[in-house]
């Protein structure tokens, strides 16, 4: 298996990029002149770069065999290997962690969950730097992985529109060529990463000036574009850009909503306009109607239209609601500063069922975000219309045609199967975090935060903070596996299972 894994250009790559990345840390290190942390990063990554070297010269003489589950055995690999080698630095440069625990906090960034076992105030402002950029690795490496490798396989809910089986290359409409699948994510990466990158530094720039220092405007931009929630800072909410900031992050994680927002050159994208996308859609009927019921709760027992204290504490509660249920729809984990009026005005002391339902909901497919995405719940809302339909009138015949009739029937069925894999794998996941001790509340929180990768949730949703460093060493790695599960979905890990890629 190992032989098999290093044999993937892919992973290689991965690997190359990592160690290269910590010289930038290594970099910011230094200008601060802490030294010892410079040189972690620094020795990590010409230590990561030799390896890398003496591997692919080991390998360049095996035959390589050309597939796309290669590439997904890479990606596999990518998320639960590459974290040991990022892992390196962070568990140097702090002395005072178990590698275990340094593990888990790098499966934790490039899985863009944004869990974390460490106070911001433990770690410093360097380590900041490389959860962030880490985690804004993982988010690129998802966007390319999307369109390169799991929409030719119909996986990551590209099932849902496509014409083959889950797992089985679609060759047809001429959308994806028979050419060698790395040329494919070189060509990709080519495309995104300078809209990424581009996005990020306008989003840095944008907080920057809104009032946020420089380090946490930067890791916040990363963050949001990762959709990981990670931050120096203990998450938006304390940062100095305030509502103007908040609106600015606001904007950029609508292109979590939907791939149309960034590049149309993917199965779901028949439509060319971004109005008529049911991804983009749903998600902005969701981040309406969520805070606007929880404003109208107690809308006609607190509002005086004499007290205009009162209309000001109620937009607040309004604005609270609409960021942080867009933050957590899209599985980003931001709190707005105005969310504690919002729950106040809700006069719902406990409001985390809503946080675990909006990050099960997740965002687009092709984005950052995790959970069972938006256009399996369109798929399953179109067929359970139909469904009533016929309960009215049973030998009525539908009217969808094409695309829309494949969404309806197939895709519908397909949404299905992976929704209850996904019941399936969190009652697992629940099950096994209860048996190493934890509450039943905090089992399915911590279940669902890893599956949905939704890292914040563990703090926001609980009445009482769950603490990852308290988890026995099994349960971490348990909650790795989550994360990494959530990540790739369970449709790709059983198509890699079932795949000829273990075969010689």
């Amino acid at each position: 298996m190992t032989e098999r894994i290093l044999n993937q250009p892919l992973f290689l790559l991965l690997m190359g990029i990592a160690s290269f990345s910590m010289f930038l840390p290594a970099l910011h290190a230094g200008l601060l002149g802490s030294h010892f942390e410079a040189r972690s990063f620094f020795y990590a990554g010409v230590l990561g770069l030799l390896l890398v070297m003496m591997v692919a010269l080991a390998m360049s003489s095996r035959t390589r065999r050309r597939g796309e589950m290669g590439n997904l055995l890479a990606l596999f690999a990518g998320f639960s290997l590459l974290p040991l080698q990022l892992a390196l630095p962070f568990h140097e440069a702090l002395r005072t962690t178990s590698y275990l625990n340094a593990y888990v906090e790098m499966v934790s960034s490039l899985t863009t969950t944004g869990a974390t076992l460490f106070d911001p105030e433990r770690l410093s402002p360097t380590l900041h730097l490389w959860r962030a950029l880490v985690g804004w690795m993982g988010g690129l490496l998802m966007w390319v992985s999307a369109a390169a490798i799991l929409a030719p396989l119909n996986l990551g809910g590209f099932e849902v529109t496509a014409t083959a089986a889950p797992g089985q290359s679609d060759q047809m409409h001429g959308r994806f060529e028979r050419a060698d699948p790395q040329r494919r994510i070189v060509r990709v990466t080519a495309q995104l990463f300078p809209v990424y990158a581009g996005l990020t530094l306008a989003l840095w720039i944008m907080l920057a000036i809104s009032g946020d220092h420089a380090l946490v405007a930067l890791c916040h931009a990363m963050s949001v574009m990762a959709t990981s929630g990670i931050s120096p800072v203990g998450g938006a909410q304390n940062g100095g850009s305030a509502i103007t900031g908040e609106a600015v992050m606001a904007l950029f994680m609508l292109f979590a909503l939907s791939r149309l927002t960034f590049s149309t050159d993917t199965l779901n994208t028949n439509r060319r306009s971004i109005r008529q996308d049911p991804e983009f859609r749903l998600g902005l009927m969701i981040v309406i109607a969520v805070p606007l019921l929880l404003f109208l709760r107690h809308w006609l027992a607190t509002y005086s239209t004499d007290d205009e204290q009162n209309l000001v504490l109620a937009l607040r509660a309004l604005w609270g609601g609409v960021f942080t249920t867009l933050s957590f729809l899209t599985t980003t984990g931001f709190e707005s500063a105005h969310w504690e009026t919002a729950r106040d005005w809700s006069g719902l002391d406990t409001p985390g069922l809503i946080f675990l339902g909006l990050a099960m909901i997740g965002g687009g497919v092709a984005t950052t975000a995790g959970g069972v995405k938006l256009l399996r719940v369109w798929a399953l809302y179109l067929n359970g219309l139909r469904e009533m339909e016929r309960l009215v009138h049973p030998s009525s015949v539908g009217r969808s045609v094409g695309h829309s009739r494949r969404v309806r029937k197939q895709g519908a069925y397909i949404a299905w199967i992976f929704f209850m894999l996904f019941a399936l794998s969190l009652t697992a996941l629940a099950m096994v975090f209860a048996g190493f001790g934890s509450s039943f509340e905090n089992a399915i929180v911590l279940a669902v935060s890893a599956l949905s990768t939704t890292g914040p949730l563990i703090s926001i949703a609980p009445e009482t903070e769950i603490v990852l460093a308290d988890l026995a060493p099994v349960a971490k790695l348990v909650f790795c596996g989550g994360m990494i599960l959530g990540r790739l979905e369970m449709l790709a890990i059983i198509a890699l299972l079932s795949s000829d890629v273990w075969r010689r």
